[in-house]
């Protein structure tokens, strides 16, 4: 069975607590319902609790929750929350025994990976935290492997984050020996001589004369632009084509891939071998690492490197303390920026005294402008006239009228029959 959840907790022991995603309505109900049950401020008299004692718990943001008695004794008991699966100490004054929900089993549901091998056959305090780090309320795809002997068990599960496989991730970072981990061997491949990676696959583009909805992502000039198709247009399109509709992984977004990637960055190997077109990680001013290609070497002391954002479509030269190894997985989702020329309209007489664009001096600046202002943050249409020798498309606003008739109605531009 596979079925997506949130990870609610990671135990000190490795386990893995997940909600499944089908069960969030009806704990949000009973979580409402607990609510308004009990509004008291908690046992204040003496009270002889005893293990896995049935009570509700308030916690830190002053909501109850359902919860079992791990350890008794003293002013605090450990306490364990039954829906969440963490275990924390807390004061006695912030519990209340009851047994008005104990029918209702636990919407948590403890996990081990299959076939994964702690080192030391446990998994130490570094691991521990990696796995809290990567998977605390974070929606993932679970994949049953095996049931529990008994129904208080672990389920034994393959998990899947942002395409990528726990237990292979895991045993990459030598936290574990994993069985039967399929991209083991493509995470190995980031480190050392790699061989020349794979080139990015470029986006399935909708026939020539169908209108489409885009975003420029880039300009280079007024008449070369990266656009972004609409994801969905394009999902469908991938689908119809690839049959992959039923596959639930392949549901899996970039978006989300890229995030699993950022919180993992630091265990990515930083780029020591450049080549043209080479696909890799580049972080990016905001902090964030993102998918790229490297294009040339621009300075050589120190060393920085000129780089194409491929779901942009705009270009950074980074040192190289900013490149990092790309995993593998992230090669296997489409590049969202496509090149683009656009048709009916050519630059207007040379005039030397205005100021021009240096690396493409026909265009004005104030052209450029111009065209960013039209577009930038807009939801526009295109319609695709030529694929090759380059892909050449006409680009219309929301009321249909192509972009570039506002520079030729400045004077910036030219129609170009």
């Amino acid at each position: 069975k596979i079925f997506q959840a949130v990870v609610s907790c990671v135990g000190r022991d490795g386990t893995i607590y997940i909600i499944p995603k089908s069960f969030e309505i009806e704990l949000n109900k009973l979580m409402t319902e607990i609510q308004s049950n009990f509004k008291c401020l908690g046992l204040l008299e003496p009270y002889c609790w005893k293990k896995g004692e049935a009570c509700v718990v308030r916690g830190s943001d002053t909501m109850w929750y359902r919860g079992k008695v791990v350890e008794p004794g003293g002013s605090t008991l450990q306490v364990q929350y039954i829906d969440h699966g963490c275990i924390e100490r807390i004061p006695q004054c912030h519990l209340y025994p009851t047994t008005l929900y104990t029918a209702v089993p636990p919407f948590c549901i403890p996990c081990q990976l299959y076939k994964t091998v702690p080192t030391g056959n446990f998994w130490q305090q570094d691991a521990v935290d990696c796995l809290q780090e990567l998977l605390t309320n974070e929606e993932v795809e679970i994949h049953v492997q095996e049931l529990p002997d008994n129904p208080w068990g672990k389920l034994s599960i393959s998990l899947y984050f942002g395409g990528m496989s726990l237990s292979s991730f895991m045993a990459y970072q030598k936290y574990c020996v994993a069985e039967d981990c399929q991209d083991i061997s493509e995470l190995e491949l980031l480190e050392g001589d790699i061989p020349v990676p794979r080139s990015y696959m470029l986006p399935l583009l909708p026939i020539p004369g169908d209108t489409f909805p885009v975003r420029v992502t880039h300009l280079v000039s007024p008449k070369e632009v990266y656009i972004c198709l609409d994801p969905s247009t394009n999902l469908v399109k991938q689908s119809a084509t690839e049959g992959d509709a039923n596959c639930d992984s392949e549901l899996e977004t970039l978006d989300e891939a890229l995030k699993w990637c950022n919180k993992s960055v630091e265990s990515f190997p930083f780029l020591t071998h450049f080549r043209t077109e080479m696909p890799c990680l580049v972080e990016y001013q905001d902090g964030l690492w993102y998918r790229a290609k490297l294009l040339s070497i621009e300075e050589f002391d120190p060393v920085k490197i000129l780089v194409q954002f491929v779901d942009y479509g705009s270009f950074s030269v980074v040192p190289t303390s900013r490149l990092r190894h790309i995993p593998y997985h992230l090669l296997k989702y489409p590049v969202q920026a496509v090149r683009a020329l656009l048709s009916g309209f050519k630059p207007a007489l040379y005039d030397k005294n205005v100021k021009r664009i240096p690396y493409c001096p026909e265009w004005s600046v104030e052209a450029l402008w111009a065209m960013m202002e039209c577009v930038e943050g807009k939801q526009l249409s295109a319609s695709i006239l030529a694929l090759s020798p380059e892909v050449t498309i006409s680009l219309y606003e929301d009321d249909q009228n192509l972009v570039h008739m506002k520079l030729i109605e400045m004077g910036l531009a030219e129609l170009d029959e």
